[in-house]
């Protein structure tokens, strides 16, 4: 849904309200799961080192189940204390261009290990895009925490599809700035 202005929490319950109960608008639910590349779509894969050790775990475990992989001011999660748990719908807002994009997404499953812990989304008939992505965090042995994005998408809005040069660069954007919103609160973690 495209707006000229910063959806009100009230536009943005009765969107998810809208949007809960429809299916995903891709065919390919689970997908990111596995590493090989989803035909007929943009596949991405990025991943940064967090930090090192037990409280760089913790804290990035955190960081997932508190949505902070949004960055904020031009990408947020609503509502941003939605459990991470399947089936649970969220909106995310993005300012492009001086427009608020406001975007339907469904939790399609959860990773919760002793050493990989997240979620994938993927999106429903009111998000610009079609497709999925997974947020994941993960400890290696020599205890290095890694944050990885991975997804598949391709554009589902006509303006989308028009615009879609801007659409991949603000994908772009979003993954170096999740990066950096994750590495800022996995450094300021205090249990």
């Amino acid at each position: 849904m495209l707006l000229f202005s910063k959806p009100s929490v009230r536009q943005i319950d009765s969107f998810i309200e809208s949007e809960k109960n429809k299916p995903f608008s891709y065919e390919e639910p689970g997908r990111t799961a596995a590493s090989e590349p989803v035909s007929g779509y943009d596949n991405d894969f990025n991943y940064t080192v967090l930090g090192v050790g037990d409280t760089a775990w913790e804290a990035a475990k955190s960081a997932v189940r508190k949505w902070k992989m949004f960055p904020g001011g031009w990408a947020a999660i609503y509502p941003d204390d939605t459990p991470v748990r399947e089936g649970e719908v969220v909106a995310m807002t993005a300012r492009i261009l001086g427009l608020w994009w406001l975007n339907s997404c469904r939790i399609v499953y959860v990773i919760d290990g002793d050493r990989r812990f997240g979620f994938a989304y993927g999106t429903l008939p009111g998000h610009a895009e079609r497709g999925e992505e997974l947020f994941l965090v993960e400890q290696d042995e020599k205890g290095f925490v890694r944050y990885s994005i991975r997804a598949f998408s391709r554009p589902r809005h006509w303006m989308a599809r028009l615009a879609y040069p801007l659409a991949r660069a603000y994908q772009r954007r979003f993954v170096r700035d999740s990066k950096r919103s994750m590495m800022q609160f996995v450094r300021s973690y205090a249990p």
